[in-house]
């Protein structure tokens, strides 16, 4: 069988075996398969035989590199999405293959009943597919470009009475408890988003000029902010007419509002909460699904998997604090060797975070 997969169950049967998968990932991520030292990009690296003892990992390869300078192990997953993980690729895969697929994703809760997995595992599992996509993200748009901004949180009147926010259900500027989006989208072309503080002039503007080429015709709607942009776009901005979505031109922002309406869907449909913390993860997931929405399935799950050495994403950096696992293992590290400065132990962890006792 061929790796162009038409559904999960073809998918499922050509990765029966753990060994499949890492020949696979090894395709995918080294040019013809040949191996490629991780520490230091070494091309001359020896194939050893695999130091576990499970029968799941019989015949996986492991390897060495030739660099006597260097002469580490490693495996196709060091430095991936993958490294370290203890789910099987095949679980991996299956789980990449129902979150790209699906046009307004797959919940946590759902993807852990069809993988058999915990709900904490089926979440960890989506949030480092979702740093895949944004390795496929343009870095500039051209040519006619639409901008508009969306604001993502519940609405006041569904609140209880006591956790109910002053000061109306929406409108500009965006009450507290939502958090602004701003989307970019190319006609015909690819969408960028961007989570944002506010939607002020000092916030909007230079995301325009790092993100739209020079000279690019700019349509936005008629919010104040979106003023001054005449002098590096060819600015034009339109007011939708409330009792009709039709137009007569070109000139409106109907692509930008069809996506953010499919995101709304995903949103209220599948998710019901996301939290402002991840949000930038799940618009990069939609953004992904339309930047490459005439790409068929396989391709777009050989994609993935390719970029899956160029992120990394830890637990602890996913949920912004240290565990207590962490903690534990630094405490051992440091008895046997203990640091030259007392303090020096907090560069094994993100020095922005707090060592918080999970």
């Amino acid at each position: 069988m061929t790796t162009d997969f038409k559904s999960l169950i073809q998918l499922n049967d050509y990765f029966k075996e753990e060994k499949t998968c890492f020949e696979f990932l090894a395709h995918q991520i080294w040019d013809e398969g040949k191996p490629v030292c991780p520490f230091c990009n070494s091309l001359k690296v020896y194939t050893t035989k695999s130091r576990s003892n499970k029968p799941s990992k019989a015949g996986i390869p492991e390897y060495r590199c030739a660099n006597k300078e260097c002469a580490k192990k490693f495996s196709a997953t060091k430095g991936t999405i993958f490294e370290s993980s203890k789910i099987p690729l095949r679980t991996w895969y299956a789980a990449i293959y129902l979150l790209t697929t699906n046009k307004k994703g797959i919940s946590s809760v759902q993807l852990s009943e069809q993988l058999q997995v915990t709900q904490k595992t089926a979440w960890f599992l989506n949030h480092r597919i979702r740093e895949m996509y944004r390795v496929t993200a343009p870095d500039m748009l051209e040519g006619i470009i639409e901008a508009d901004e969306t604001y993502v949180g519940g609405k006041n009147k569904n609140r209880h009475a006591n956790k109910k926010k002053g000061g109306g259900t929406g409108g500009r500027p965006a009450p507290d408890d939502k958090t602004a989006v701003l989307g970019l989208v190319q006609r015909s072309g690819k969408v960028l988003t961007f989570v944002i503080p506010s939607t002020g002039s000092d916030i909007l503007h230079p995301i325009m000029v790092d993100h739209v080429a020079t000279g690019s015709t700019l349509i936005t709607d008629s919010y104040a902010s979106y003023s001054g942009l005449s002098d590096t776009y060819n600015h034009i901005k339109v007011k939708p007419d409330p009792e009709s979505y039709k137009t007569d031109s070109h000139l409106h922002t109907n692509t930008i509002e069809n996506f953010w309406s499919t995101f709304k869907r995903g949103y209220i449909g599948i998710y019901h909460y996301m939290s402002p913390k991840h949000l930038n993860r799940y618009t990069n997931e939609f953004g992904y699904r339309y930047n490459n929405r005439e790409d068929s399935g396989v391709t777009k799950f050989h994609d993935i998997v390719k970029n899956s050495g160029k992120v990394r994403l830890k637990y602890e950096k996913l949920i912004g604090r240290t565990t207590s696992q962490t903690l534990d293992r630094l405490a051992e590290k440091y008895t046997k060797n203990p640091p030259a400065h007392p303090d020096s132990w907090m560069d094994d962890i993100d020095p922005d975070k707090a060592p918080i006792v999970e």
